[in-house]
Protein backbone atom coordinates (compact mmCIF):
# COMPACT_ATOMS: atom_id res chain seq x y z
CA UNK A 1 0.00 0.00 0.00
CA UNK A 2 1.42 3.38 -1.01
CA UNK A 3 2.37 5.73 1.80
CA UNK A 4 0.01 8.69 2.03
CA UNK A 5 1.69 12.04 1.59
CA UNK A 6 1.28 14.27 4.62
CA UNK A 7 1.47 17.54 2.69
CA UNK A 8 3.42 19.57 0.15
CA UNK A 9 7.19 19.31 0.25
CA UNK A 10 9.95 21.83 -0.32
CA UNK A 11 10.36 20.37 -3.81
CA UNK A 12 6.68 21.09 -4.50
CA UNK A 13 7.23 24.70 -3.45
CA UNK A 14 10.24 24.97 -5.77
CA UNK A 15 8.20 23.68 -8.74
CA UNK A 16 5.28 26.01 -7.96
CA UNK A 17 7.59 29.04 -7.63
CA UNK A 18 9.72 28.10 -10.62
CA UNK A 19 12.96 28.33 -8.64
CA UNK A 20 15.71 25.98 -7.53
CA UNK A 21 15.26 23.84 -4.42
CA UNK A 22 18.22 25.61 -2.82
CA UNK A 23 16.46 28.97 -3.23
CA UNK A 24 13.44 27.65 -1.32
CA UNK A 25 15.75 26.35 1.39
CA UNK A 26 17.44 29.74 1.76
CA UNK A 27 14.09 31.56 1.99
CA UNK A 28 12.72 29.09 4.53
CA UNK A 29 15.85 29.40 6.64
CA UNK A 30 15.88 33.20 6.53
CA UNK A 31 19.07 33.42 4.49
CA UNK A 32 19.97 36.16 1.99
CA UNK A 33 18.14 35.89 -1.32
CA UNK A 34 16.88 38.31 -3.96
CA UNK A 35 13.57 39.99 -3.14
CA UNK A 36 11.96 38.75 -6.37
CA UNK A 37 12.79 35.12 -5.53
CA UNK A 38 11.67 35.60 -1.93
CA UNK A 39 8.28 36.87 -3.07
CA UNK A 40 7.85 33.95 -5.49
CA UNK A 41 8.71 31.38 -2.81
CA UNK A 42 6.48 32.97 -0.19
CA UNK A 43 3.59 33.10 -2.67
CA UNK A 44 4.09 29.40 -3.46
CA UNK A 45 4.25 28.52 0.24
CA UNK A 46 0.95 30.29 0.80
CA UNK A 47 -0.64 28.78 -2.31
CA UNK A 48 0.32 25.20 -1.36
CA UNK A 49 -0.07 25.55 2.39
CA UNK A 50 3.48 24.32 2.92
CA UNK A 51 4.56 24.08 6.56
CA UNK A 52 8.14 23.60 7.67
CA UNK A 53 9.35 22.07 10.90
CA UNK A 54 10.82 24.95 12.86
CA UNK A 55 11.92 22.83 15.83
CA UNK A 56 13.72 20.38 13.57
CA UNK A 57 15.38 23.22 11.71
CA UNK A 58 16.49 24.77 15.00
CA UNK A 59 18.20 21.53 15.98
CA UNK A 60 19.94 21.30 12.62
CA UNK A 61 20.99 24.93 12.26
CA UNK A 62 21.08 26.13 15.89
CA UNK A 63 18.69 28.90 14.83
CA UNK A 64 15.07 29.49 15.84
CA UNK A 65 14.29 32.29 13.35
CA UNK A 66 12.98 34.34 16.27
CA UNK A 67 14.02 37.86 17.25
CA UNK A 68 13.05 39.37 20.60
CA UNK A 69 11.87 43.00 20.61
CA UNK A 70 11.94 44.76 23.98
CA UNK A 71 9.99 48.01 23.96
CA UNK A 72 8.26 50.07 26.69
CA UNK A 73 4.69 49.66 25.38
CA UNK A 74 2.43 50.16 22.38
CA UNK A 75 0.27 52.81 24.04
CA UNK A 76 2.70 55.38 22.67
CA UNK A 77 1.77 55.66 18.96
CA UNK A 78 5.40 55.96 17.88
CA UNK A 79 6.34 52.75 19.72
CA UNK A 80 3.35 51.02 18.11
CA UNK A 81 4.55 52.17 14.68
CA UNK A 82 8.02 50.76 15.31
CA UNK A 83 6.58 47.41 16.42
CA UNK A 84 4.50 47.22 13.26
CA UNK A 85 7.40 47.96 10.92
CA UNK A 86 9.84 45.65 12.76
CA UNK A 87 7.32 42.81 12.58
CA UNK A 88 6.84 43.39 8.83
CA UNK A 89 10.62 43.50 8.26
CA UNK A 90 11.05 40.21 10.14
CA UNK A 91 8.17 38.47 8.38
CA UNK A 92 9.66 39.37 4.99
CA UNK A 93 12.71 37.38 6.07
CA UNK A 94 10.66 34.49 7.50
CA UNK A 95 11.45 35.44 11.08
CA UNK A 96 9.08 35.69 14.02
CA UNK A 97 8.98 38.39 16.68
CA UNK A 98 8.94 37.73 20.41
CA UNK A 99 7.33 40.94 21.70
CA UNK A 100 8.22 42.04 25.23
CA UNK A 101 6.70 45.12 26.94
CA UNK A 102 9.02 46.50 29.62
CA UNK A 103 6.70 49.30 30.86
CA UNK A 104 9.99 51.09 31.75
CA UNK A 105 10.61 48.44 34.46
CA UNK A 106 14.30 47.51 34.72
CA UNK A 107 13.60 44.16 36.37
CA UNK A 108 11.16 43.23 33.60
CA UNK A 109 13.79 44.07 30.99
CA UNK A 110 16.35 41.84 32.70
CA UNK A 111 13.80 39.03 32.93
CA UNK A 112 12.93 39.37 29.25
CA UNK A 113 16.59 39.08 28.31
CA UNK A 114 16.88 35.91 30.41
CA UNK A 115 13.73 34.55 28.74
CA UNK A 116 15.12 35.41 25.30
CA UNK A 117 18.29 33.47 26.07
CA UNK A 118 16.30 30.47 27.32
CA UNK A 119 14.23 30.48 24.13
CA UNK A 120 17.44 30.65 22.08
CA UNK A 121 16.40 33.66 20.04
CA UNK A 122 18.66 34.63 17.16
CA UNK A 123 18.93 38.25 18.28
CA UNK A 124 17.47 41.04 20.39
CA UNK A 125 16.31 44.54 19.40
CA UNK A 126 15.70 46.81 22.38
CA UNK A 127 14.46 50.32 23.07
CA UNK A 128 15.58 50.71 26.67
CA UNK A 129 15.97 53.56 29.14
CA UNK A 130 17.70 51.35 31.72
CA UNK A 131 21.15 52.80 32.56
CA UNK A 132 22.24 49.46 34.02
CA UNK A 133 20.96 47.18 31.29
CA UNK A 134 23.32 44.21 30.90
CA UNK A 135 23.90 43.29 27.28
CA UNK A 136 24.04 39.49 26.96
CA UNK A 137 27.09 37.90 25.39
CA UNK A 138 26.76 35.65 22.38
CA UNK A 139 23.46 37.08 21.11
CA UNK A 140 23.33 39.77 18.38
CA UNK A 141 21.95 42.89 20.08
CA UNK A 142 20.80 46.15 18.46
CA UNK A 143 19.42 49.14 20.34
CA UNK A 144 17.13 51.96 19.26
CA UNK A 145 17.85 55.53 20.42
CA UNK A 146 20.38 54.46 23.04
CA UNK A 147 24.14 54.14 22.60
CA UNK A 148 25.64 51.59 25.00
CA UNK A 149 29.10 50.89 23.59
CA UNK A 150 30.99 50.61 20.32
CA UNK A 151 30.27 46.86 20.31
CA UNK A 152 26.48 47.33 20.51
CA UNK A 153 25.03 48.95 17.37
CA UNK A 154 22.51 51.75 17.88
CA UNK A 155 19.96 52.89 15.29
CA UNK A 156 18.34 56.30 15.66
CA UNK A 157 16.84 59.19 13.79
CA UNK A 158 19.01 62.27 13.35
CA UNK A 159 17.77 63.91 16.55
CA UNK A 160 20.32 66.74 16.48
CA UNK A 161 19.42 67.53 12.89
CA UNK A 162 15.74 67.34 13.78
CA UNK A 163 16.17 69.91 16.53
CA UNK A 164 17.97 72.22 14.13
CA UNK A 165 15.26 71.72 11.52
CA UNK A 166 12.55 72.71 14.03
CA UNK A 167 14.35 75.99 14.86
CA UNK A 168 14.96 76.80 11.21
CA UNK A 169 11.34 76.12 10.32
CA UNK A 170 9.99 78.29 13.18
CA UNK A 171 12.30 81.10 12.05
CA UNK A 172 11.12 80.72 8.44
CA UNK A 173 7.51 80.90 9.63
CA UNK A 174 8.14 84.27 11.25
CA UNK A 175 8.75 83.38 14.89
CA UNK A 176 10.80 85.93 16.83
CA UNK A 177 11.07 84.27 20.23
CA UNK A 178 10.83 80.54 20.83
CA UNK A 179 11.00 77.94 23.58
CA UNK A 180 11.95 74.27 23.88
CA UNK A 181 9.90 71.94 26.11
CA UNK A 182 10.76 68.34 26.92
CA UNK A 183 10.32 65.56 29.45
CA UNK A 184 12.62 62.57 29.29
CA UNK A 185 15.13 60.22 30.81
CA UNK A 186 18.16 61.49 32.73
CA UNK A 187 20.42 59.04 30.90
CA UNK A 188 22.32 60.16 27.84
CA UNK A 189 20.50 58.98 24.74
CA UNK A 190 19.96 60.05 21.17
CA UNK A 191 16.63 61.92 21.79
CA UNK A 192 18.52 64.19 24.21
CA UNK A 193 20.21 65.68 21.17
CA UNK A 194 16.95 67.29 20.01
CA UNK A 195 17.50 70.11 22.47
CA UNK A 196 21.17 70.47 21.52
CA UNK A 197 20.29 70.79 17.84
CA UNK A 198 17.50 73.29 18.55
CA UNK A 199 19.69 75.51 20.73
CA UNK A 200 22.56 75.31 18.22
CA UNK A 201 20.32 76.57 15.43
CA UNK A 202 18.72 79.28 17.59
CA UNK A 203 22.15 80.67 18.44
CA UNK A 204 23.23 80.52 14.80
CA UNK A 205 20.01 82.25 13.67
CA UNK A 206 20.11 84.88 16.45
CA UNK A 207 16.68 83.60 17.50
CA UNK A 208 15.95 84.33 21.20
CA UNK A 209 14.93 81.19 23.09
CA UNK A 210 14.03 79.76 26.49
CA UNK A 211 13.72 76.16 27.61
CA UNK A 212 12.28 73.81 30.19
CA UNK A 213 13.36 70.17 30.40
CA UNK A 214 11.81 67.90 33.01
CA UNK A 215 13.00 64.48 34.10
CA UNK A 216 10.77 61.41 33.90
CA UNK A 217 8.51 61.37 36.92
CA UNK A 218 8.30 65.12 37.37
CA UNK A 219 4.72 66.43 37.23
CA UNK A 220 3.26 67.91 34.06
CA UNK A 221 2.14 70.89 36.15
CA UNK A 222 5.71 72.25 35.89
CA UNK A 223 5.03 72.93 32.21
CA UNK A 224 1.80 74.71 33.11
CA UNK A 225 3.67 76.91 35.60
CA UNK A 226 6.31 77.68 32.95
CA UNK A 227 3.65 78.81 30.47
CA UNK A 228 1.83 80.91 33.08
CA UNK A 229 5.08 82.59 34.16
CA UNK A 230 5.67 83.55 30.55
CA UNK A 231 2.18 84.94 29.94
CA UNK A 232 1.15 88.56 30.50
CA UNK A 233 -2.24 90.06 29.76
CA UNK A 234 -3.27 86.91 27.91
CA UNK A 235 -0.22 87.00 25.61
CA UNK A 236 2.46 84.34 25.65
CA UNK A 237 6.05 85.58 25.57
CA UNK A 238 6.84 83.07 22.80
CA UNK A 239 5.41 82.85 19.32
CA UNK A 240 7.01 79.47 18.60
CA UNK A 241 7.39 76.23 20.59
CA UNK A 242 9.42 73.13 19.83
CA UNK A 243 8.27 70.22 21.99
CA UNK A 244 10.33 67.04 22.42
CA UNK A 245 7.60 64.58 21.39
CA UNK A 246 4.28 64.77 19.59
CA UNK A 247 2.49 63.29 22.61
CA UNK A 248 3.77 66.05 24.90
CA UNK A 249 3.12 68.69 22.23
CA UNK A 250 -0.53 67.61 22.08
CA UNK A 251 -0.83 68.06 25.86
CA UNK A 252 0.83 71.48 25.66
CA UNK A 253 -1.61 72.56 22.94
CA UNK A 254 -4.59 71.58 25.12
CA UNK A 255 -3.14 73.63 28.00
CA UNK A 256 -2.64 76.63 25.71
CA UNK A 257 -6.25 76.41 24.58
CA UNK A 258 -7.41 76.41 28.21
CA UNK A 259 -5.33 79.56 28.75
CA UNK A 260 -7.05 81.23 25.81
CA UNK A 261 -3.93 81.13 23.64
CA UNK A 262 -4.60 80.12 20.02
CA UNK A 263 -2.54 77.66 18.02
CA UNK A 264 -1.21 78.54 15.46
CA UNK A 265 -2.52 82.11 15.43
CA UNK A 266 -0.81 83.20 18.67
CA UNK A 267 1.90 80.56 18.94
CA UNK A 268 3.14 77.98 16.44
CA UNK A 269 3.99 74.50 17.72
CA UNK A 270 6.25 71.79 16.28
CA UNK A 271 6.54 68.34 17.85
CA UNK A 272 8.81 65.38 17.15
CA UNK A 273 8.03 61.80 16.03
CA UNK A 274 5.64 62.05 13.08
CA UNK A 275 2.55 60.54 14.72
CA UNK A 276 -0.39 60.34 12.32
CA UNK A 277 -4.13 60.23 12.89
CA UNK A 278 -5.45 56.65 12.88
CA UNK A 279 -1.89 55.51 12.26
CA UNK A 280 -1.61 56.30 8.55
CA UNK A 281 -3.40 59.55 7.79
CA UNK A 282 -2.34 63.20 8.21
CA UNK A 283 -0.01 64.25 11.09
CA UNK A 284 -1.75 65.07 14.36
CA UNK A 285 0.30 68.30 14.46
CA UNK A 286 3.25 69.94 12.72
CA UNK A 287 6.16 67.66 13.47
CA UNK A 288 9.67 66.41 12.80
CA UNK A 289 9.07 62.97 11.31
CA UNK A 290 11.18 60.01 12.41
CA UNK A 291 11.71 57.44 9.62
CA UNK A 292 10.14 54.55 11.55
CA UNK A 293 10.10 52.12 8.62
CA UNK A 294 13.76 52.78 7.80
CA UNK A 295 14.73 52.46 11.47
CA UNK A 296 12.94 49.10 11.64
CA UNK A 297 14.52 47.80 8.41
CA UNK A 298 17.98 48.89 9.56
CA UNK A 299 17.60 47.25 12.99
CA UNK A 300 16.44 43.96 11.45
CA UNK A 301 19.17 43.95 8.80
CA UNK A 302 21.85 44.60 11.42
CA UNK A 303 20.64 42.05 13.97
CA UNK A 304 20.46 39.38 11.24
CA UNK A 305 23.75 40.33 9.56
CA UNK A 306 25.73 37.64 11.33
CA UNK A 307 28.74 39.97 11.45
CA UNK A 308 28.07 42.36 14.31
CA UNK A 309 31.72 43.38 14.46
CA UNK A 310 31.44 44.82 10.94
CA UNK A 311 28.42 47.07 11.51
CA UNK A 312 28.73 50.72 12.60
CA UNK A 313 28.21 51.52 16.29
CA UNK A 314 25.74 54.32 15.50
CA UNK A 315 23.48 54.77 12.49
CA UNK A 316 21.59 58.09 12.24
CA UNK A 317 18.80 58.23 9.68
CA UNK A 318 17.48 61.50 8.21
CA UNK A 319 14.31 63.17 9.48
CA UNK A 320 11.84 65.44 7.69
CA UNK A 321 9.39 68.19 8.54
CA UNK A 322 5.63 67.71 8.03
CA UNK A 323 3.02 70.44 8.47
CA UNK A 324 0.06 69.42 10.57
CA UNK A 325 -2.01 72.50 11.27
CA UNK A 326 -0.19 73.85 14.31
CA UNK A 327 2.05 76.11 12.23
CA UNK A 328 1.14 78.90 9.79
CA UNK A 329 2.22 77.49 6.42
Amino acid sequence: MAKERSGPTMADVAREAGVALGTVSRVVNGEQVGEEFREKVNAAIQQLGYQYNTSGRALRTDRTNTIALIIPNTINPYFALLVNHINIALEKRNYRMMLCFSEYDRDREAEFIRMARQNRVDGIIALSYNPRLEIPEGIPFVTIDRFFSSSVPCVAADNFGGGRLAAVKLKELGCTRVAFMRIGSTITNEPSKRRDGFISACVELNLPFDQIALEDGQPYEEFVKFLIRNTAKGKLAFDGLFVGTDSLAWQIIQTLKQMGIRVPEDVQVIGFDGIRMFGDQEPVLSTIVQPAQEIAETCVSMVLSGHMSNVPSLVCLPVAYAAGGTTRE
